[in-house]
């Protein structure tokens, strides 16, 4: 299912990367999460306990490791050279079913090594939910061109962000096959780094919600998004510079923001709340910075589909240059009737700075409601803090 190390996301590397060079010693766990709270049976589980050992078997082959480094050049080589020697271990992965059945997922480690199970944890989840159901492949590629050809006809630009709920690897490589055969003049690229690697797309992604998560936890929630974007940048030096900015909310996210940061930033990844609003918040800030925001990119990722992209992209057409993730709609999208992809999650649940010091809970704010994660008692110390209504 997991077929290589590569098989995951850009940024989980690129966050990982940021880890080793600044947090060395700082640890964390991530918490799995079923929005949908699916009921799984003992025969899952150890299916997909199975599935997880056999992850443990992966490691940088070398003609992968000649490809990061030569293709990835802001990671630096040092990180490189040292996940040849990474290997997943499955004593860290505690798995298991509740009363109810509802599965729960939790793994500890080092920051810089906790974070790369998330994205395989997650595919493996759904690809395992998803064998269940009889994929017809000719459809799902039906489907597919059709939003190819919107993609064509009215030039919407967008990257392939579809690993982690993916129906199944299989799927999902023929469908970054069929991108960039039939659409390689605005699908610009993968975030997935093994199809990146095999169909010669760019690599795409920065960071994600845990990076200011982290941050809030060491360092406290009124500065998280400051510090995390100065750190940010302390690492890539104006590389990788899109900026998720819903962690805390995109209005706590532009409070921090300073004129040098927006400066720096290529652009903005907007991934929960109303599009045309928050756009709109966006192009404000800019322009209180006396910034042109016909120079900056603003990424919609946040359950698009191709029509609703067009609309987007339409809305803010000569205003601000905009670009799309699209995940879920691209590679779970096999027409099977009554068919829901898995609406799962893996994220920073705690963090502390080095084993010496107390675990600290962290949460993520976002402009969904639903897409909210943590405990109430943290949601009220934010809100305060934060300012949020």
């Amino acid at each position: 299912m997991v077929q290589s190390i590569l098989d995951t996301d850009l940024y989980k590397f690129s966050t990982s990367n940021a880890y080793f060079q600044l947090y060395p010693l700082a640890e964390g766990t991530f918490t799995f999460n079923d929005r949908s709270k699916e009921v799984y049976d003992e025969s899952y589980l150890a299916t997909l306990k199975a599935e997880l050992a056999r992850m443990c078997a992966l490691s940088l082959s070398e003609d992968e490791f000649e490809y990061v480094t030569n293709h990835i050049r802001y990671i630096s080589r040092n990180y490189w050279e040292w996940l040849r020697g990474f290997r997943f271990e499955a004593d860290k992965i505690d798995c298991r079913l509740d009363a109810e059945g509802h599965l729960k997922i939790d793994v500890t480690d080092l920051m810089y090594k906790v974070t790369l199970y998330e994205v395989p944890i997650l595919a493996t989840v759904a690809e395992l939910r998803n064998r269940r159901f009889k994929l017809d492949e000719a459809e799902a590629m039906q489907r597919l061109d059709a939003k190819i050809e919107l993609a064509n006809k009215e030039e919407l630009v967008f990257s392939e962000f579809g690993t982690r709920r993916r129906f199944s690897s299989d799927l999902h490589e023929a469908v970054v096959r069929r991108l960039k055969e039939a659409c390689p003049k605005y699908c610009a690229g993968t975030s997935n780094v093994l199809y990146a690697k095999m169909f010669n797309l760019v690599p795409v992604g920065t960071f994600p919600h845990e990076w200011m998560m982290f941050h809030s936890g060491v360092f406290g929630y009124k500065r998280a998004n400051y510090l995390g974007l100065e750190d940010w940048i302390s690492v890539y030096d104006g590389a990788l510079g899109t900026a998720l900015i819903d962690t805390f909310t995109t209005a706590s996210f532009l409070r921090t923001l300073t004129l040098k940061q927006a400066k720096l930033l290529d652009g903005f990844r907007q991934d929960s709340g109303d599009e045309i609003e928050i756009g709109e918040m966006i192009i404000a800030r800019l322009e209180e910075f006396g910034i042109d925001p016909r120079t900056k990119l603003l990424v919609f990722s946040n359950a698009l589909d191709f029509p609703k992209y067009s609309r987007i992209a339409a809305y803010f057409k000569g205003r601000i240059k905009v670009s799309a993730g699209i995940g879920t709609n691209l590679t779970c999208d096999p027409g099977i009737p009554g068919y829901k992809a898995a609406n799962i999650v893996m994220k920073l649940s705690r963090c502390r700075m080095s084993a010496k010091d107390p675990w600290e809970k962290v949460i993520k704010i976002s402009d969904d409601t639903g897409k909210h994660m943590g405990e109430d008692v943290e949601f009220g110390i934010a809100s305060h803090e934060l300012h949020l209504a």
